[in-house]
């Protein structure tokens, strides 16, 4: 048989089965039908993962290198933030020899009132 047609009719037979788990919750009860419906949709999961990796065996590497790289980017971005922050706070703050000079002016202004006091 074709692998093709062998998934096409096992996605064929998840949709009927998903369909009689709606006629279960309208006819028997919301949670038998709820309980059918989620172990339908579980196994369709599972069943997605098997077909993906069938098919495409790198799917998945690819998908966490994906992943990994963007939020590697994401983490540099915020470090990158932090360090122009910092950088900005040391541009603000005087220089020792901005210091010495405002140091110098004052006693230069003043320099007989502190002596005589």
């Amino acid at each position: 048989m074709n692998p093709r047609h062998v998934d096409a009719v096992v996605d064929l037979t998840y949709g009927v089965l998903i369909f009689v788990s709606i006629v279960l919750i309208v006819s028997v009860g919301t949670e038998i039908g709820l309980a059918f419906g989620f172990g339908v949709l579980v196994s369709y999961a599972v069943h997605v993962v098997w077909k993906m990796a069938r098919f495409d065996p790198d799917w998945m590497t690819s998908t966490v290198e994906e992943v990994v790289e963007e939020s590697v980017r994401e983490q540099v971005g915020a470090v990158e933030e932090q360090i122009e922050a910092v950088e900005q706070r040391v541009d603000r703050r005087p220089r020792e020899t901005d210091v010495e000079e405002m140091i110098e002016e004052t006693v230069e202004k003043d320099p007989g009132d502190r002596s005589e006091g």
